[in-house]
């Protein structure tokens, strides 16, 4: 009897990056569009003062990736949130804006 034919071991993706790519992109706005066949994220800076906010970087990707984006960050978010806890986000009412005084 003939055994099926075995599967090949899963190739290891090897990650390459540059001095000034490691420095990274400082991003504290996004913008969010899509299309029918893709997503396009352009990472801004909002800076105090300046009405106009400059994008440093472009990202297009297929639905598909955006579907693999979406749940890689919430798993990184949920490692984040175990380790150092909830992240507060400013308008959200689930998150309470606490600076110090209680009622009480």
């Amino acid at each position: 009897m003939d055994k099926p034919p075995a599967t090949p071991p899963p190739q290891q993706l090897q990650i390459q990056i540059d001095a000034a790519g490691a420095e990274g992109i400082y991003s504290n706005f996004v913008l969010l569009a899509h299309s029918s066949s893709e997503f396009i994220l352009d990472f801004a800076r909002i800076l105090p003062g300046v009405q106009v906010a400059k994008v440093y970087s472009r990202i297009i990707m297929t639905p598909q990736h955006a579907r693999s984006l979406l749940q890689a960050l919430e798993t990184k978010v949920e490692a984040y949130e175990s380790q150092f806890g909830k992240i507060r986000v400013e308008g959200d009412p689930s998150s309470t804006r606490d600076i110090g005084f209680k009622s009480g």
